[in-house]
């Protein structure tokens, strides 16, 4: 399946879920519970997180002003 046609297909999924009403919203309280399990998952990485300490608040030159 092409790029195309996947975005076509997937788009029209989309407005089918909104027509029928049965697409999902999360509320914010859904929303906290995936942040706090992703971010615990992340943490088990610790040279992962190392590496991001390390990084710290840099920003490529590109972005700078």
């Amino acid at each position: 399946m092409t790029p195309e046609t996947l975005k076509q297909v997937t788009s029209m999924g989309g407005r089918t879920a909104h027509e029928k009403g049965t697409l999902h919203k999360f509320t914010s309280e859904e929303t906290r519970k995936g942040g706090r399990k992703g971010g615990a998952t992340v943490s088990k990485d610790r040279e992962h997180m190392a590496e991001l300490g390390r990084k710290g608040g840099s920003k490529p030159k590109s972005n700078r002003r």
